[in-house]
């Protein structure tokens, strides 16, 4: 059994997470589904970003890479559209789990940052790796983010997860152009003692472009994209040093969120409407 094949077993009947509307959040339920999501991410991140396709993705029209085997696939269905399942599929979110990464050699962001030396500090933990968050533009909405909390509210509570992680992007490959809201993640918002995780050395770059007093918080906050103002207000905190990805055309920032670090008001928010997808 391939693993494609192993991936399409294991998840036949996975139950919905979270549901606000018309719109669902779930996990995807076999390959087609996964390939539906590779085709959103395409769409997005290559059609839309400008990222670089490599020749086998432009010809297939996918993004797809050697971790979506042994990911979890976090889907957003609008069931109110005409057509197939798969159709219906507006937006999706990756999720990989340390014992996935731990069969896979390692968390994706590790080629970005020194992951391993975080996961190593907390050995009682189990760490969720969340990556490739994409929702198709129509779909770009404050109500389509707390759906996706939702699910991932309710999946972290049907594995016990510990701590979620993983990179979230700037646009554009200049770490200047977003001086100040980086700089205001890199005063105010970094990761520390046990928790502290630095870029690798080879691919940092400094966040602190901006002294910690010429930082104005509102234009700062402002000018942070929606993901990551959304990591903000769960509670996040953020790695020492940005990595610029030229194959995606993104300056990325590595988050870290215990669960104990979320805000009560925000579990309280996700956790009282998640709370029964989530057994």
């Amino acid at each position: 059994m391939t693993l494609i094949e192993d991936l399409s077993a294991r998840l036949a009947e996975v139950p919905v997470l979270g549901r606000i509307g018309p719109l669902e959040v779930r996990l995807a339920r076999g390959a087609d589904e996964v390939a539906a999501a590779q085709s959103i991410r395409f769409r997005v991140f290559y059609q839309e970003m400008g990222a670089r396709p490599a020749s086998l993705e432009a010809l297939e029209e996918r993004d797809a890479d050697r971790f979506d085997a042994v990911c979890d696939h976090l889907l957003v269905i609008d069931t109110s559209l005409a057509g197939s399942e798969r159709e219906r599929i507006v937006g999706t979110y990756r999720l990989l789990t340390q014992e996935n990464a731990a069969a896979a050699g390692g968390f994706y962001s590790q080629d970005e940052f020194e992951l391993e030396a975080l996961v190593a500090r907390h050995p009682q933990r189990r760490f969720l790796e969340l990556g490739r968050s994409c929702v198709l533009p129509a779909y770009r909405s404050k109500r389509t983010i707390e759906l996706l909390w939702q699910g991932i509210w309710a999946y972290c509570r049907q594995r016990n997860i510990d701590v979620m992680t993983g990179c979230a992007s700037f646009p554009g490959t200049v770490p200047a152009a977003h001086a100040e809201p980086l700089s205001f993640l890199a005063h105010f918002c970094q990761a520390e003692g046990p928790w502290y995780v630095r870029a690798r050395q080879a691919r940092y770059a400094a966040m602190d472009l901006m002294p910690r007093e010429a930082i104005n918080a509102k234009t700062a906050l402002a000018a942070m994209p929606p993901l990551i103002k959304g990591y903000l207000r769960l509670g996040a905190r953020f790695g020492d040093g940005c990595v610029v990805d030229p194959d995606f055309s993104t300056t990325d920032v590595l988050v870290i969120l215990p669960v104990e670090a979320i805000s009560e008001r925000y579990i309280a928010y996700y956790g009282q409407e998640a709370e029964r997808f989530a057994v």
